[in-house]
């Protein structure tokens, strides 16, 4: 494993800062075997993240039972939110002293209906879960048919959560969501001064017909992640694979470009696409101003941004939104 660390000698000052860690890996999936491996290997990374002093830990996407899954492979492997992986994830975040951002597949039948969602345990240094958040925006056909939307209810509390960690605000998003500047300004007016986003980005997937993808998924760490950073004035941490994952005939190659990035929109720490452990110091006060007077936060004029939540979009003449035309 490759270690990557930006942090100072002592701990950031509580509630001033906080010290983050990424886990970038290959691990295995679809199978109740892959799904026992990935809890052992994030006990391992939680203990050698604590020996950097760190104070939460992201996992990527799915990580418990691994991203390319079928709707099958769903249903055999999904937990309810008090299900055994959260169980032991929660006792090795006590047992290390250290917060975990533990993405799964949720399974609930709370309503009397059963629905999976993707989604993200957040649990603190006593173990005791802060936050479940289910992905709002689903990412391609295939999350669709695998998974339910969360939060259709307006004013839902779990909608876009910000949680104090060492009593410093962090917001979650998942994957796709980090690529809607609304969710990143969303969060960063609730109060978030870090934003972290589990994923799972690929350069190209290869169908069981032995096709493969013919336009590459972007590489949003190196301009959208930046640019949603200085607008709002947030860290963001982006959590990846990297590797492969095979299911069937059915292949994933992930980019692997986890990062950690200021508030100023430069990138703090970037991880080649190897197994990798990123460790930095996220402290607010160590930037300053990135603009001589102007603000994006407090210069807003919400009262001119109805447009924004307009279902009907007037785009120019021979644009429709969606396009239907393909």
């Amino acid at each position: 494993m490759i270690y990557l660390t930006r942090v100072k000698k002592d701990l950031p000052q509580r509630g001033k800062g906080i010290r983050l860690a990424i886990y970038q890996g290959e691990r295995p999936v679809g199978t109740p075997e892959a799904v026992q491996s990935n809890i052992e290997k994030l006990e391992e990374v939680s203990k050698q993240a604590k020996k950097y002093d760190a104070q939460l830990i992201i996992f990527p996407e799915l990580y418990l039972t691994g991203y390319a899954l079928s709707p099958d492979l769903v249903k055999q492997l999904a937990e309810e939110v008090n299900g055994p992986s959260l169980r032991k994830v929660s006792k090795i975040a006590r047992d290390n002293d250290i917060a975990i951002i533990f993405p799964y597949p949720e399974r609930d039948s709370s309503s009397g209906e059963v629905h999976y969602y993707d989604s993200i345990a957040f649990i603190n240094s006593d173990g005791y879960l802060l936050q479940n958040y289910r992905k709002t925006h689903l990412f391609g056909q295939a999350e669709k048919d695998n998974f339910s939307s969360g939060y259709t209810e307006k004013g839902d509390k779990n909608l876009f959560p910000v949680v104090k960690v060492a009593d410093f605000p962090v917001g979650i998003l998942n994957c796709y969501e980090a690529e809607f500047p609304e969710l990143s300004r969303i969060l960063a007016l609730k109060g978030a001064r870090l934003v972290i986003i589990p994923t799972a980005a690929d350069y190209y997937y290869t169908l069981s017909d032995g096709n493969r993808t013919q336009v590459p998924y972007p590489d949003v760490s190196k301009k959208l992640i930046p640019a949603n950073a200085y607008f709002n004035k947030i860290f963001i941490a982006y959590s990846n694979r990297c590797g492969y994952e095979t299911v069937g005939k059915n292949s994933w190659q992930y980019r692997g470009n986890s990062v950690i990035c200021g508030p100023n929109g430069d990138l703090l720490l970037v991880a080649r696409p190897e197994e990798t452990l990123l460790v930095a110091d996220i402290i607010p006060s160590d930037f300053g101003p990135t603009h001589p007077e102007g603000d994006y936060l407090k210069d807003r004029r919400p009262e001119l941004y109805h447009g924004l939540i307009s279902k009907n979009v007037a785009f120019g003449e021979g644009y429709a939104y969606p396009d239907k035309s393909t």
